[in-house]
């Protein structure tokens, strides 16, 4: 229930507690409870698939990423938006950034410096 209730809104989370109704890949996937499905036979390439784009990404610039995500979830929405500000300034003067602009409008692949 905890971590139904904290995925998908509260409609659907009361629904399918109150109901007992199986959820499909499909449903599951339009009521954000998945990112996506897909057919058995394309799972492994689905996953190489985001893992490698994952990894093509500053280690650094994700791991700011994700612990803004999570401390700013735990903040009133004016503090979140204060805090966040703060981040993708300080993220901004990374070597990271600046790499990632360049590669960007050189159209070329980044070579991350994790700094």
């Amino acid at each position: 229930m905890v971590a139904l209730s904290r995925n998908v809104s509260n409609k659907h989370a009361m629904e399918m507690l109150l109901t007992g109704d199986m959820v499909d890949s499909k449903r599951a996937e339009q009521i954000g409870l998945i990112n996506r499905a897909c057919d058995d036979a394309m799972l492994t390439d689905e996953v190489n698939a985001v893992a490698n784009k994952i990894a093509s990404k500053s280690s650094l610039t994700l791991a700011i990423g994700k612990k803004a995500f999570y401390q700013q979830s735990e903040m009133t929405l004016c503090k979140a938006y204060q805090y966040c500000c703060e981040v993708m300034v300080d993220n901004m003067l990374k070597r990271d950034a600046e790499e990632g602009i360049s590669a960007f409008l050189t159209k070329r692949k980044p070579e991350w410096q994790d700094t």
